[in-house]
């Protein structure tokens, strides 16, 4: 009796759990997915999540984009509408459910949403998960989903056109609510997406869920405080001051669908294991996905956030603003759980660039119109943001833009975080650092050229010659190549013969150029810790294979020369070292180097001193313990090979080689 007892009690309570699981019901809507160019007569497979790139590219429709100079060939697929369909089959059990909503994660951007013929959705920003509740239209058995994209483009060309004479500052893109860097950037190609890039479900249930309540993570403060010379800048963790280590952080591919967790794990180990504790998510790119976040609340580093905002203004209409902080509340709530997020910055750069950029100039704007631009943008960021992530995030510290004042201002250098451009943008030497550390630099960078093995990957031989069309298509920072030349003729050597050099001296030059600057510049910054409290380089990863600030290649997130500076130089256990004295002044000598293999160690030697010794191991895509290290004379080094491979093809540089190569 007892024994029967029990197994009732055993068959309720599966009965209850049960009950309890299948009164809320998910039906993924996620495969037979196919599209076709708006008012088109065949139809091609698709792949949910996705954009209308990756699938074009999947049906051998286009060319890679990312491969010499594709990129220009594949501009008509923004012009373009799209349309995508598919069918899911509902059960009758399922009907019966109360509630019936259709989930979109995430939709690109401007889409039309049909179901079984009726208009149920229009959505307008890529930022908001949205739902629509579709009770009455679903039916049991077959159902049939469309949707239609209209092109973001050619939407936002039309809005500004609209406006004219007033024009918003400095792109039509400040329209939309989309990744700003699908529109093109400085280091970023102008791939301009459509698509169903997050997941996509109906959800079916018999009670409404009731909001689980916030649990504040941490104890977050932002330190401003005037002191003697300005104003401080530091963040407080649970009471205790911490030094930020870090570097910024974009979108890890153009064609978003394509990062997978795999990728995720691959760019946050980068970060990680070159010591830092910060990673600031720029407001040109996304909200990251839940996984980002889980890995840096793993691995103890902490978010600087910005919102999805960058380099141009805002309109200020109701709908515009409406629609932003359904966005924000959205978002806030999704993260405000992660215990890595210590900030939430309203914008990149919008506040520096109305007040230096010359816009007003440059558009011929009138008082009236310059003085409108400016109220909108206080009225969002400053009023409207704010008071929206204080009703659902009011614990953490919130600031409007980063920066508050541009790099050419004096007091960029004494208070708020600073993004100094003066090397790179200004032409600045390296050295003017010691005297121009703000109190959080939050960007600064030199550029390099991708890895070499990337450009072989995306180029043929006719193209590997300074400056080739194709190496210019991978080149989009302003006069970037003049700039890299201007450095190089101060630091390495004369360019008078540049366009002579191969392009595997030029990427090598480069790469100990970015290395040297990283190293001294992040050196500088620690030695002025507590006045300066923070250093966030500019960049981590790239979104496809491109000469940029990146301190990692896009290809198998391989580190460049750069990396393996930083990670040493944010290591913990060692003093900062400023080693100053520029390379085309040290007098070289051939180190002789010799090595041996021996499993998965390489051990050399130098019977000279050797400077940014490279080694090359062809056809590797892993990480190697050290690169572009110096050698004394008569030393030896071991390093570790990550993954060994068997009769690895090894190539030793360094910088007297390259150099003796190009007098």
């Amino acid at each position: 009796m007892k024994y029967k007892k029990h197994l009732y009690w055993f068959f309720y309570i599966c009965l209850a759990n049960f009950s309890f699981v299948v009164s809320a019901q998910n039906i993924d809507i996620q495969k037979g997915w196919q599209y076709r160019e708006a008012g088109a007569l065949k139809w091609y497979s698709a792949t949910v999540p996705g954009e209308v790139h990756t699938d074009l590219l999947n049906n051998k429709l286009i060319s890679d984009p990312f491969y010499r100079d594709n990129e220009k060939k594949s501009q008509w697929i923004e012009k373009k509408n799209w349309e995508y369909k598919t069918t899911f089959l509902v059960t009758p059990a399922t009907i019966k459910k109360v509630y019936a909503e259709l989930v979109f994660d995430g939709l690109d951007t401007y889409a039309t949403v049909y179901l079984n013929n009726q208009l149920v959705l229009k959505a307008d920003n890529m930022f908001r998960q949205w739902r629509v509740d579709v009770k009455k239209i679903i039916k049991s058995g077959k159902n049939d989903l469309v949707v239609v994209f209209q092109s973001a483009q050619n939407v936002v060309d039309s809005l500004a056109k609209k406006d004219l004479p007033f024009v918003i500052p400095d792109n039509p893109r400040a329209y939309v609510r989309k990744a700003q860097y699908h529109f093109g950037w400085d280091w970023g190609p102008k791939l301009t997406t459509c698509g169903i890039w997050k997941s996509v479900r109906l959800e079916t249930f018999n009670k409404k869920e009731v909001e689980k309540v916030y649990k504040v993570p941490h104890q977050y403060e932002l330190v401003q405080d005037a002191d003697t010379v300005g104003k401080s800048f530091y963040f407080k963790i649970d009471g205790k001051p911490v030094y930020m280590k870090g570097a910024n952080y974009i979108p890890s591919d153009a064609f978003l669908s394509r990062v997978t967790n795999a990728e995720y794990d691959k760019v946050i180990a980068t970060a990680k294991d070159a010591n830092m504790n910060m990673l600031r998510v720029w407001g040109g790119g996304i909200y990251e996905s839940d996984y980002f976040y889980d890995l840096c609340d793993k691995n103890g580093i902490y978010v600087w956030q910005d919102f999805m905002f960058a380099g141009t203004m805002v309109p200020g209409d109701k709908a515009f603003f409406d629609n932003v902080k359904e966005e924000v509340k959205y978002q806030v709530k999704r993260l405000r759980h992660h215990p890595s997020i210590v900030v939430w910055c309203g914008n990149n750069e919008i506040d520096e660039a109305f007040k230096n950029w010359g816009w007003q100039k440059t558009f011929k704007m009138n008082q009236k119109d310059s003085i409108r631009l400016w109220n909108d943008y206080k009225r969002l960021f400053q009023d409207s943001i704010p008071k929206w992530v204080k009703e659902v995030d009011p614990n953490r510290p919130y600031v409007s833009s980063s920066p508050l004042l541009g790099w050419g201002k004096p007091a960029s250098i004494t208070e708020g975080d600073s993004h100094y451009w003066g090397t790179w943008w200004g032409l600045e030497d390296v050295e003017v650092t010691l005297n121009k550390t703000g109190r959080f630099v939050s960007e600064y960078g030199m550029q390099a050229m991708p890895n070499y093995a990337t450009t072989e990957k995306i180029t043929i031989e006719e193209d590997r010659h300074l400056y080739s069309d194709v190496l210019k298509a991978h080149q989009k920072a302003g006069k970037g190549f003049n700039k890299l030349n201007s450095y190089l003729q101060r630091y390495f050597k004369d360019t008078t013969n540049v366009k002579t050099w191969s392009v595997k001296d030029y990427t090598y030059l480069t790469q100990c150029l970015q290395y040297y600057s990283f190293k001294n510049i992040i050196g500088i910054h620690r030695s002025k810790a507590p006045y300066n409290m923070g250093t966030i380089l500019w960049q981590l990863n790239d979104c496809w294979p491109v000469a940029s600030w990146s301190i990692t290649d896009y290809y198998n997130r391989q580190p460049k020369a750069a990396w393996y500076a930083v990670k040493e130089a944010y290591r913990d256990d060692v003093k900062p070292v400023i080693d100053l004295t520029r390379p085309i002044n040290l007098k070289l000598e051939n180190p002789q180097i010799t090595f041996i293999v021996n499993g998965n160690k390489i051990v050399l030697k130098a019977n000279k001193e050797a400077k940014y010794v490279w080694i090359d191991i062809k056809g590797y895509t892993g990480r190697l313990s050290d690169n572009y290290f110096d050698l004394k004379a008569g030393e030896q080094k071991t390093i570790s090979i990550e993954s060994p491979i068997s009769k690895p093809i090894i190539t030793i540089t360094s910088l007297y080689d390259v150099l003796k190569r190009n007098k």
